[in-house]
């Protein structure tokens, strides 16, 4: 049996996709600005309670970039303009490639990491899921180095992302980015 996506005739995405594209795009503010902010902290029940809670948010992610993927898998995302170089197009696929696998990588790596280091994830304080990984320090350490470096890729993904964007509605204006909106109007064809 095979899937076989729904036909795009359309200029925008879906408001599904729109509005996990947003919720995606705030979850990944909210994890990079805690993330950072929480190794600051000095030791104590609220710092404790902030990893907490990062931990849910970083699950949560994973679950809507799950979501975004599956939904995307059956409603194809609408025709780049017909104007887009084909190394345009490309660097526009596999930016968005590399995104989806941060997105991934970066939530997964923090489970790795809380597994490794013997801190089991307890999903919204209620639902304990399970260990990945055994405890090991020396990964539990190697899986900071990675999630640290995959947030570093991540803010500069984010940033190329968004500055392709702005090229696009301002030097292109090929109304590209009204197909992620709510409010920019109808996008061209």
């Amino acid at each position: 049996m095979s899937i076989t996506p729904v036909p795009v005739d359309r200029q925008r995405y879906t408001v599904v996709a729109r509005t996990l594209h947003w919720l995606m795009a705030l979850a990944l503010t909210a994890l990079v600005t805690v993330g950072y902010t929480m190794k600051t902290l000095p030791l104590s029940p609220l710092k404790l309670q902030v990893y907490s809670w990062h931990k849910w948010a970083g699950i949560s992610l994973l679950v809507l970039v799950i979501l975004r993927l599956l939904w995307r898998l059956f409603n194809r995302p609408p025709a780049l303009p017909a104007g887009m170089s084909p190394l345009a197009r490309a660097l526009a696929h596999g930016g968005h490639a590399v995104l989806y696998f941060l997105m991934i990588g970066i939530p997964l790596t923090g489970w790795l990491m809380s597994s490794a280091k013997g801190f089991q994830t307890v999903w919204f304080g209620v639902l304990p899921l399970p260990d990945l990984v055994s405890k090991d320090k020396p990964l539990g350490e190697l899986l900071v180095q990675v999630h640290i470096f995959f947030n570093y890729a991540l803010i500069t993904m984010v940033s190329l992302h968004i500055l392709a964007a702005l090229k696009h509605q301002f030097i292109d204006r090929d109304g590209l980015l009204r197909r992620i909106t709510f409010t920019l109007g109808k996008a061209k064809s």
